[in-house]
């Protein structure tokens, strides 16, 4: 049983994310995740080797541990983080991150967290969150982040690519969700993972150069 053998076997306790169904917990899923594992170990305890058998229960436990650590923080999920110390302690910690800077009054920030959404789920080792700039000041002026919806790929906690607006999506508010996993996929941000305060200005990123409007926060 090789390491790469166990950590596919472990990698089943994640599929349930795949269904949403990791925004809540009960007693059911706590049974479902003991079963599966009762099941892994008996597949792993099938092979006739006892000291291979015995590393692959190793990694086999070792890896649930890691599944478990990154379901605590809220990988699987869409969610938000209105603490800028927060987000700054995230970025670093997380191996990949995908923010999603956040405005109520934009139409396409709604668009661009639907997508967001369905992606997040699928992408389990890849924390996705979103920020609404208000709350961010600093980091939006590190960032130089001034035009919405804007997306920013931090690979261990470096800045490491960034999509502003839809023109890399086709230009449209009605663009597929795998053009921008496909868009995500590049920055490897996902696996199969200056603005100052006295001039805060943002533009929606419209379909038109002309078009773009000004907000101030």
């Amino acid at each position: 049983m090789s390491s790469s053998r166990a950590a596919t076997l472990a990698s089943r306790l994640v599929e349930p994310n795949a269904k949403g169904s990791r925004n809540r917990r009960d007693d059911s899923e706590d049974e479902d995740e003991d079963a599966i594992f009762a099941e892994l170990e008996e597949e792993i305890e099938n092979d006739s080797n006892s000291s291979i058998r015995e590393h692959a229960l190793k990694l086999l436990k070792n890896e649930m541990e890691r599944v478990k650590d990154l379901q605590a923080n809220e990988h699987g999920t869409y969610g938000e983080i209105s603490d800028e110390k927060e987000v700054i302690r995230t970025t670093a910690r997380e191996k990949r991150c995908v923010v999603h800077f956040y405005h109520t009054n934009f139409k396409r920030c709604e668009i661009m967290d639907k997508h967001l959404g369905k992606l997040a789920p699928k992408y389990f080792n890849t924390r996705f969150f979103r920020v609404f700039v208000e709350n961010i000041p600093w980091l939006v002026e590190k960032l130089s982040i001034k035009v919405l919806p804007c997306v920013v790929c931090f690979v261990d906690g470096v800045t490491a690519d960034r999509l502003v607006g839809f023109e890399e999506l086709g230009n449209s508010d009605d663009f597929d969700t795998a053009a921008l996993e496909l868009r995500l996929a590049t920055s490897g941000v996902i696996q199969k993972a200056s603005t100052s305060r006295s001039d805060p200005l943002f533009r929606v990123a419209s379909k038109k150069k002309d078009d773009d409007d000004d907000f101030d926060l």
